[in-house]
């Protein structure tokens, strides 16, 4: 049973399909009609939903054209891919009905969804592709080989992250040790002793500036030379003539004498030369220079100098750290590229291996899909064999080349049919638009038979004009366009028992339709579910 599905597909006003609802089921999906009708443009719609922004079909959407594609995964998971045309003639994306890009749509349907076009091969067009179909056909792992060219690269990048040789990184080393030390060695109390200290040395140095302008002033009033202020006062006070008339005055100036006499006593009691410490200045002022100085160099504050301090000592345990690698790093490095080579050896001989058995595989199936004498093999390049090509040839005698260069578009498409049937992806819906091209008879009948048969392991919608692929669907559904009073509009329908018929009659004689033609046509079928 596939485990992804095309459930439904949706298309309005794209072209001459004016509403167009496909309701497609697991196995082989057919869609049929005549040239014009707009299968076409029906897959052109698919290919908007997976995320296209050059198809074709884009040109022919009207301004209310809108495209939705469903799909249902394996475990019920439903995902819905949307495009509509804006006022603007831009086209919107979304995704599960929420607004989404091109992008977007392109990645998530890369899981969902391969188109094969006779002109254009998504599945093919570039080498990783084809590598990946190499890998799953072998189940070949390199989970071994990028683990180890991921720690190669990890490798490198500390390598370089540090940058200079080993003496350069142990100067640093080296000068960040001495920046700590010379933090460390300040012994910062806390954050705000810088602020602290500063009070505290400037209440002591206020009172040391009071004392000594105390004592200043004590001496100058009186002291034992003639030149003290109250010395002076009471030489002038016994200088004044004697006489009752100065005997006031005198009086007044003596009792003047004696009070600034007991003010000095007053201000002498408060004179105390042990209430400061001059070495504790001393100290105090130190301390500040060096606090001073160690915020100036880191940071500005005190509180900047501890914060570098522990990014230094953050830093130079890592940077000690890496020194230590970094002195094994070229051997570390030396071996983990040996490694590499050995399991990159053994990768590529695992996909030579792989591309072999699956180039012989794939050309049993060239026959089966109207390529009896064509050539195809896979070549893996490289150290790990990661460069891988096909090569193809359609003819004997012909050098061999790349199958994108020398495969014609039928070619391609039966070629991506071969490898689908030895590769088959169970995740992935299979869309082959007009593989048939170029072949009829029983050929058609071999390509109806191997669409078929990968529709029994992954879903297959295909468009065709054989009559022989179409009568080997499981589900078929017919495009008929017609015109009414001018105007030319598409539907389509799914046909069953005598309808269906009908359609494969239609296939084979064309509009002359017979007995013989629709006999003809129920042995198709008929044979088709044998």
């Amino acid at each position: 049973m596939p485990k992804t599905q095309l459930v439904e597909l949706y298309a309005h006003g794209l072209g001459v399909v004016d509403e167009a609802r496909l309701e497609l089921g697991p196995g082989f999906n057919v869609i049929t009609g005549e040239t014009g009708a707009g299968k076409t443009l029906l897959l052109g719609a698919l290919e908007l939903c997976l995320g296209a922004e050059n198809a074709a079909s884009r040109y022919a959407a009207r301004a209310d054209m809108r495209a939705a594609a469903v799909f249902l995964r394996e475990g019920g998971e439903e995902i819905v891919l949307t495009r509509e045309a804006s006022s603007s003639g831009r086209l919107r994306s979304s995704l599960n009905g929420a607004p989404s890009s091109a992008e977007a749509l392109r990645v998530v349907a890369s899981e969902l969804a391969v188109i094969h076009g006779q002109h254009d091969s998504l599945a093919l067009r570039n080498r990783g592709e084809i590598l990946r179909i190499i890998d799953t056909s072998a189940n070949i792992s390199t989970t071994a080989l990028d683990d180890a060219r991921r720690s190669l690269r990890e490798a490198l990048a500390l390598r370089d992250s540090f940058g200079g040789d080993e003496a350069s990184r142990l100067r640093e080393v080296d000068f960040m040790e001495f920046q700590i030390g010379e933090i460390v060695a300040t012994k910062i109390i806390s954050e705000d002793e810088l602020t602290e200290t500063l009070e505290t040395l400037t209440r002591l140095s206020s009172l040391r500036d009071g004392q000594e302008t105390l004592r200043k002033v004590l001496d100058d009033m009186d002291n034992e030379t003639d030149d003290a202020v109250l010395s002076r006062l009471a030489r002038s006070i016994e200088r004044i003539p004697a006489g009752e008339a100065y005997d006031s005055a005198r009086s007044s100036l003596q009792s003047a004498l004696a009070l600034a006499r007991e003010g000095l006593r007053d201000l002498a009691s408060l004179s105390d030369p042990d209430t400061f410490d001059p070495a504790l200045l001393a100290h105090l002022e130190e301390r500040v220079g060096v606090l001073q100085q160690i915020a100036r160099k880191y940071g500005g504050s005190v509180k900047a100098a501890l914060v570098t301090l522990e990014e230094l000592q953050s830093r130079l345990d890592v940077q000690r750290s890496a020194v230590e690698r970094l002195a094994n790093i070229d051997t570390e490095i030396q071996a983990i590229e040996d490694k590499i080579r050995e399991l990159a050896q053994v990768v590529r001989g695992e996909r030579e291996v792989a591309a072999r058995h699956l180039s012989e595989a794939v050309k049993h199936q060239l026959p089966r899909v109207a390529l009896p004498n064509a050539d195809l093999r896979f070549e893996v390049f490289g150290d790990d064999g990661s460069d891988a090509q096909i090569l193809f040839t359609p003819n004997p005698g012909l050098a061999p080349g790349p199958l994108q260069a020398l495969a014609s578009g039928g070619e391609l498409s039966r070629v991506l049919l071969a490898l689908s049937l030895e590769t088959v992806q169970e995740d992935l819906v299979a869309v082959f638009d007009e593989i048939d091209t170029g072949v009829g008879g029983q050929v058609a009948q071999q390509i109806g038979e191997c669409l078929r048969e990968v529709g029994r392991r992954q879903q297959v919608l295909a468009v065709t004009h054989l009559a022989s692929v179409a009568a080997r669907a499981e589900h078929h559904f017919v495009i008929e366009k017609r015109t009414t009073q001018g105007t030319t509009a598409t539907t389509i329908r799914a046909v069953i028992g005598e309808d269906r018929v009908n359609e494969i009659a239609r296939m084979l004689a064309g509009d002359e339709m017979s007995e013989e033609a629709k006999s003809l046509a129920q042995r198709l079928l008929e044979s088709s579910s044998q």
